[in-house]
């Protein structure tokens, strides 16, 4: 298991023989003062600042890295901010012996920034200096388009997250190490891109019961594409509920809920007829997507349009979607008769009226609903049937193809 990294910065220098190098790209103050007769720096020489980047380079890349340092003294105080005020200070680390300060975070792209650093020598004399840099603007806006779950829900414990964002992603490392999920509860999950816009995150197991999870998005100045910049921050939080799981045995035609382990609801089902590929129920992992009262079924969804044997468009009430090639436990009165003794339905979980309204009161987004006995697999993304990828496959998924420890809350 590995820590998620973060951040992605550049122009960092590395070691002492190069600091001396900074000094002449940069902004210094501060004299040497005059020798003793040792040839030792009197005490009363001022402390030197350097500030990397100067304004005379002209407009940086937002993960340009700012370097303050102090020669003949410590850096008593460093403020990076926008200019005029705006947004928070740029976040950095002083070093133990406080003669450096490096920032720990990409910056926002298009913006003019002031520094403001002072330093003290040996006899506390202080040396200020301010100065101001600017970064290279964005070539084209890009933003989240979705996050699912949504902020402040509650969810089972199958429940991933899914990030859209409006454009493509082709720096996908740095977007995704910039990602923390923190949590409550510690787990171990991964990141996964379904495509050039879309990652999901899922634990290697299903979430803990009672879990906060908070997932913040450090992507403002995030390179994401040759010239686009990310311009924004985000938090989302949401919580997991209860441990609820539910099993489809379309071989004995029931249904049980399991609530924290303990069976609260056991019925008869009728599950997908089969015969031909599409009027089997797909077996696997599948989560709950949304519960609607009301869906109108039309077989023309699914390439049997009217005049086609077996055509059918029916109001069904009471319904739990659980992938998006149309499947649903739902209410069937017309197959009551059926339930728990065959399957005969065009690939839904038919169950009773009164059974279909209680699971659909009781069911949260992200409850487990488990299918066993269809030969037709769901597919990982058919809807959210994430947990049908092997851990091992999922985490191949990941820019960096690693598996992490979530951050504690």
């Amino acid at each position: 298991m590995v820590v998620q990294g973060r951040h992605s910065l550049r122009g960092t220098l590395h070691g002492a023989g190069l600091l001396g190098m900074a000094l002449i790209a940069s902004c210094a103050v501060g004299g040497a003062g005059e020798e003793s007769g040792d040839g030792k720096a009197p005490t009363t020489a001022e402390a030197a600042i350097s500030v990397v980047p100067s304004g005379r380079v002209g407009p940086v890349t937002p993960d340009t890295t700012v370097l303050i340092s102090t020669y003949g003294g410590t850096l008593t105080a460093v403020t990076v901010r926008a200019a005029g005020g705006r947004g928070e200070a740029v976040k950095g680390v002083l070093s133990a012996d406080r003669t450096q300060w490096r920032s720990s975070r990409s910056m926002a792209p298009g913006t003019t920034y002031t520094v403001s650093a002072t330093a003290a020598n040996p006899s506390g004399k202080a040396t200020k200096v301010d100065s101001t840099f600017s970064t290279v603007k964005s070539t084209a806006p890009f933003a989240i388009k979705d996050i699912t779950p949504t902020k402040g829900e509650t969810v089972g414990v199958g429940m991933p997250i899914m990030i859209t964002f409006d454009r493509e992603v082709n720096n996908r490392v740095d977007v995704e190490r910039n990602l923390r999920v923190v949590t409550s509860k510690r787990v171990e999950g991964a990141w996964h891109w379904v495509d050039g816009t879309t990652v999901h995150f899922r634990p290697r197991e299903y979430w803990p019961s009672n879990t906060k999870v908070k997932l913040i998005g450090q992507l403002r100045g995030v390179e994401v594409d040759n010239g686009r910049y990310a311009t924004q921050d985000f938090t989302h939080e949401f919580a997991v509920g209860r441990t609820q799981v539910s099993t489809v045995n379309t071989d004995t035609h029931m249904m049980k809920v399991r609530r924290n382990g303990r069976v609260i609801r056991n019925f008869g089902i009728s599950a997908g007829r089969g015969g031909v590929t599409k009027y089997y129920t797909t077996n696997g992992k599948h989560i709950a997507m949304s519960m609607e009262p009301v869906v109108i079924m039309d077989s023309s969804t699914v390439g049997c349009g009217p005049g086609c044997p077996g055509y059918y468009r029916q109001t069904v009430y009471s319904n739990v979607r659980i992938s998006n090639s149309g499947e649903y436990v739902h209410g069937a009165p017309w197959s009551v008769g059926s339930q728990g003794s065959a399957n005969v339905s065009h690939g839904c979980v038919n169950v009773a009226p009164e059974n279909a309204r209680w699971f659909m009161r009781n069911t949260l987004r992200g409850d487990p609903i488990n299918v066993t006995g269809s030969p037709r697999e769901l597919e990982p993304f058919n809807g959210w049937g994430q947990w049908q990828m092997p851990w091992h496959r999922w985490v191949k998924g990941s820019a960096v193809s690693l598996g992490f420890d979530t951050e504690k809350l």
